[in-house]
């Protein structure tokens, strides 16, 4: 689906037998398909109708985002645990639409970081879902990557240790994995959000990355991908999680069948509608743009980091042999077709009357799926190179529909990760309290810097 054609599954095949997923996907082809016709119909007689008229819309989608900040719809109330959630949704989207202005104004940060300090539990540490409610991995995550996106650590004068001990309090000595709570569920996403939360505090440490490889290996399914508990079916959310995790620790290609997850990953962009599914067999979803698709870009680094690591490991764990690109993995190389991605997005999941982006035509635009879908696209358009250079490679017009770059590892803007990073590393380096342990960001994080030259 690189380019558009007329007569694109003109007779689309009447299936032999039926079940309630094959109609519902047969119905969603036949939307996506009527939309894809739509335009064309309506711009057939342009010469360069890519770079025109496929355009995002990003005045509406700032003007929808920054109603919700001053009063959330009511549809959404039953999300009142999740509160710093919301924040980081409707922040992040808007740093990827590039509307800095709004973000770094001193009044609405100041709003931001005095609302995200009482969700902070000032005996146990870590983000609750609003003020006083229960410590919880997920908000924590969510509150620490706003923090971030607004410049406001040294606003919100967060206490390391504690957050440290919120962190090590959550992790299960017996599987090396971390519970979403006290006395929560232990799942792949409470050790993506613990390992990320240490590592953009550069509070990572031996004693809370323990067995941590051990633990996500055993969510890898047959297929591939990975699960939210053992023995589960494979799902787009948790095979970036326990990826990721991995990813940060620098420890990805030594503990994963990477060939066998990168074929799971393949399968799930959808061959008609150009987005991605979340798990086999489901519909395209708008969020697995992101989910999916920086997978495949942490996947390409871990490859790099793991060949240039075969010499072994200097003190600031980056490989002493050099990054390098794998030969098997030529410059630009993805896995996965940029265009189809950008054009399921652009031009069936945006809310061109009020703003916003959904999950698929016929949903309503919500702020999950505006933050992740925004996300994928940002990660899709650009390709890193082994030099450093990246690679654009934006659908329709640049002026519209150029994303900011994101730290994959995050999901936080790439400029906002850089400036984070530096003022953690100004401070005076983090012991851990139990065990005396200097806190990283992580092997792998450090190698992915320094490939951008960051240093």
């Amino acid at each position: 689906m690189g380019e558009f054609s007329n007569d694109a599954r003109d007779d689309l095949p009447t299936p032999s037998s039926s079940s309630v997923s094959m109609r519902e996907q047969r119905e969603t082809e036949e939307t996506v398909l009527g939309l894809f016709r739509e335009f064309l119909a309506e711009h057939s007689g342009m010469k360069d109708y890519k770079d025109e008229a496929i355009r995002l819309h990003r005045e509406k989608h700032i003007d929808w985002l920054h109603k919700a900040i001053y009063g959330i719809p009511r549809q959404f109330s039953g999300l009142d645990a999740s509160r710093p959630w919301f924040v980081f949704w409707i922040c992040h989207a808007l740093e990827l639409l590039r509307d800095d202005n709004f973000i770094e104004d001193p009044e609405f940060r100041k709003r931001m970081v005095t609302f995200l300090t009482q969700c902070i539990c000032p005996r146990h540490g870590g983000f609750g879902g609003g003020p006083k409610q229960l410590s919880h991995m997920a908000t924590t995550y969510a509150g620490v990557a706003a923090l971030c996106i607004g410049e406001s650590f040294a606003a919100a004068n967060l206490d390391r240790e504690l957050m440290y001990r919120f962190l090590l309090a959550r992790k299960d000595p017996k599987t090396g994995g971390f519970s979403m709570h006290a006395d929560g569920e232990l799942d792949i996403r409470g050790t993506y959000c613990a390992i990320a939360v240490a590592s953009m505090l550069q509070i990572l440490t031996p004693e809370l990355a323990e067995r941590v490889d051990e633990y996500v290996l055993s969510h890898q399914s047959w297929d591939g991908g990975l699960s939210g508990e053992p023995g589960l079916e494979a799902h787009g959310g948790y095979s970036y999680c326990g990826f990721a995790a991995l990813a940060i620790l620098g420890c990805a290609v030594d503990t994963l069948d990477v060939e066998r997850l990168l074929h799971w990953l393949c399968h799930r962009q959808m061959s008609l509608e150009g987005g991605y599914q979340g798990r086999t067999n489901k519909l395209v979803d708008s969020c697995y743009s992101f989910w999916q698709g920086a997978t495949f870009a942490l996947v390409r680094h871990a490859y790099e980091f793991a060949q240039a690591s075969e010499g072994g490991l200097s003190e600031d764990g980056v490989g002493e042999v050099g990054l390098r690109v794998l030969p098997d993995v030529p410059k630009g190389h993805s896995w996965t077709q940029p265009e189809p991605l950008q054009m399921y997005v652009f031009l069936a999941c945006q809310d061109e009357e009020r703003g916003g982006l959904r999950d698929k035509p016929g949903k309503r635009p919500d702020f999950y799926h505006t933050c992740y879908s925004l996300s994928g696209v940002s990660v899709n358009q650009s390709v890193v190179q082994a030099d450093g250079r990246v690679v654009r490679n934006v659908v329709g017009n640049p002026e519209t529909n150029d994303l900011q770059q994101i730290d994959p590892f995050y999901n936080v803007g790439l400029p906002k990760s850089q400036r984070m990073r530096e003022f953690f590393a100004g401070l005076p380096p983090f012991r851990s309290p139990t065990r005396g342990e200097v806190g990283q960001e992580g092997a792998g994080v450090v190698a992915w810097r320094k490939r951008f030259r960051f240093q």
